[in-house]
Parts: structure tokens; C-alpha cells; sequence
């Protein structure tokens, strides 16, 4: 079975999430260049996980485009880890807090992988800044 563990995080608080599986490291993507739906007044106390930050990212931004591609990335290391049995994967979104655009990203990746590989893969999501959104 292949674990994928996801990450979302804060380039300044946490940094880069360590992977423990001994693996020595996954895919780690950086959302920066999206516009940041914290800078508009009435998203700053949401995450990633609120509707209305969600719409935001869908309308207003390249986060579409950004997760279609990161999708089509990561599937070739998923199909090839699945046939070569491969035990750990991890993939890390960062954004400045840890809080919008990461916290998307990850949520929408993990959905995407369930859909699409389901119970050939098991997922961990953390938000390592957001902890009350964390779930396996």
C-alpha cells in the first residue's frame, strides 16, 4: 500500500515539512506566486478550507491552472511508485502563513488522489499551521 502523506505549511513559521518515512523527501510546491486571498479584508481570519477563500482562488487566480498541472505531475510518481511498490510519498504545499492557498491546495490534491487512485493509496493530510483541519 502507498502511504501519501500531504502537507500544507508556512514558508516563515514551520518551513519545509521533514519527512520521517525515511524517504528522504517528496514533492514540495510553492503557492506564493498565487494571489493571496488573506490580503482581502474579509478572508484573513478563513483558510483554504472556507468556501468564499475557496471561490476566490477559483475566479480570481492561476490556482486552477497551478493544481491541474501539479496533478499531472504527481500522477507519474504515483503510478510509478504504485507498480514498483513503493511504501511512502509525500507532497508539501507552502505558502507564506500556512493558512489560504496552501491549505487548498492540499485539501483539492488529496481529494483528486482519493478519486482517482482510491484504496490503492491511503492519505494523511496535515495542515501544519491549521491544525484544528487535520485528518487521516
Amino acid at each position: 500500500m502507498l502511504h501519501i502523506d500531504i502537507h500544507s505549511f508556512s514558508y516563515k513559521k514551520g518551513g519545509i515539512p521533514k519527512d520521517e518515512t525515511g524517504n528522504g523527501g517528496g514533492f514540495t510546491f510553492d503557492c506564493r506566486g498565487i494571489l493571496n486571498p488573506g490580503r482581502v479584508e474579509e478572508y484573513k481570519s478563513q483558510t483554504g478550507n472556507d468556501i468564499g477563500v475557496q471561490e476566490y482562488l477559483e475566479t480570481k487566480t492561476e490556482m486552477p491552472k497551478f493544481l491541474e498541472l501539479i496533478k499531472n505531475l504527481v500522477s507519474i510518481n504515483i503510478d510509478n511508485y504504485l507498480e514498483r511498490g513503493f511504501e511512502n510519498l509525500q507532497i508539501n504545499f507552502g505558502c507564506t502563513g500556512g493558512q489560504h492557498r496552501s491549505v487548498y491546495s492540499a485539501i483539492k490534491i488529496a481529494h483528486f488522489i482519493e478519486e482517482k487512485y482510491g484504496e490503492k493509496v491511503e492519505i494523511s493530510l496535515h495542515h501544519d499551521e491549521q491544525h484544528q483541519l487535520n485528518h487521516k
